[in-house]
């Protein structure tokens, strides 16, 4: 009889594209029921061993269980957060505020909307999108110091 070597390069599971299935809670079953089957009669397997392979199967589910509550609501925090800030900024419609631009230029507008744009609130001023981080202040325009009246919606105001 022949018995041919292994090479270190070699795949162990098959060809080098397929990838090893997980173990799961079927694998650990088959291998249980499989571990019975094939047990010498003569020397059964212990009680002791059979109710340890029972917890750690125990184990194993509440574990899954625990992993699948904990995706849920890492879900249902983003969906709050998201929710908080949609809240938050709605209350600014036709608001007043002071936000930085990408010019870093201050200026005032009305809030005439809010949507989400990638997870973050964005306001609708003066047809622009402004992200609500940007706003610095809310309430009415303030006196030009030069006494020409308020800054015009839009406008810049000194910085």
């Amino acid at each position: 009889m022949e018995i041919t070597g292994t090479l270190a390069s070699e795949p162990i599971y098959g060809s080098s594209t397929e990838q090893p299935s997980k173990l799961g809670k079927d694998s650990f079953m088959k291998l249980l029921v499989t571990q019975l089957k094939n047990q010498n009669p003569l020397e059964p397997s212990k009680n002791e061993e059979m109710l340890a392979q029972l917890a750690q199967f125990s184990s194993l589910e509440e574990m899954q269980d625990l992993n699948d509550n904990i995706v849920g609501l890492a879900v249902l925090q983003q969906s709050n957060a998201l929710m908080s800030q949609l809240t938050q900024s709605s209350a600014l419609i036709g608001k007043t505020v002071q936000y930085i631009d990408e010019s870093g230029t201050k200026l005032w507008g009305a809030v005439e909307a809010v949507k989400l744009n990638d997870g973050l609130a964005v306001l609708s001023i003066g047809g622009k999108d402004v992200p609500l981080s940007s706003v610095t202040e809310i309430g009415p325009i303030p006196p030009d110091p030069a006494g020409e009246g308020g800054a015009a919606s839009g406008q810049a105001q000194g910085s």
